[in-house]
């Protein structure tokens, strides 16, 4: 079974940086969409940025273009996310989640694997 650990959260001033880690055991994460969801208090969980890695698929929310970048590493069957200039509405719980069900969909009911989450909070 597909298993799932997040690690790189923490406390960031605005406009630092972080890079989140998914690492996984089981099953290589090459011929999955894993998808980086976040969830800030009070609000639903929302898809961050995918990746397809054997599709050559990689996918972001508006409000991260040009400032997350996800990247898979085959040799350690690693998702990360490297985030950049860092707003304080970037702060959540970002939990990173594998699925065989289309192309980078962000409806999390299609993600059969999760991990336990990472804590990120961005303050001035």
């Amino acid at each position: 079974q597909l298993q799932l650990v997040e690690s790189g959260g923490g406390l960031v001033q605005i406009g630092g940086s972080l890079r989140l880690s998914c690492a996984a055991s089981g099953f290589p994460l090459d011929i999955y969409n894993i998808n980086w969801f976040r969830q800030a208090p009070g609000k639903e969980r929302e898809g961050v940025s995918c990746i397809k890695n054997n599709e050559a698929i990689t996918k972001y929310d508006d409000s991260v273009k040009g400032r997350f970048t996800i990247s898979l590493d085959n040799a350690k069957n690693t998702v990360y996310l490297e985030m950049n200039s860092l707003k304080p509405e970037d702060t959540g719980i970002y939990y990173c989640a594998a699925s065989v069900l289309g192309r980078c969909l962000n409806d999390p009911l299609l993600y059969a694997y999760w991990g336990q989450g990472t804590e990120v909070t961005v303050s001035s």
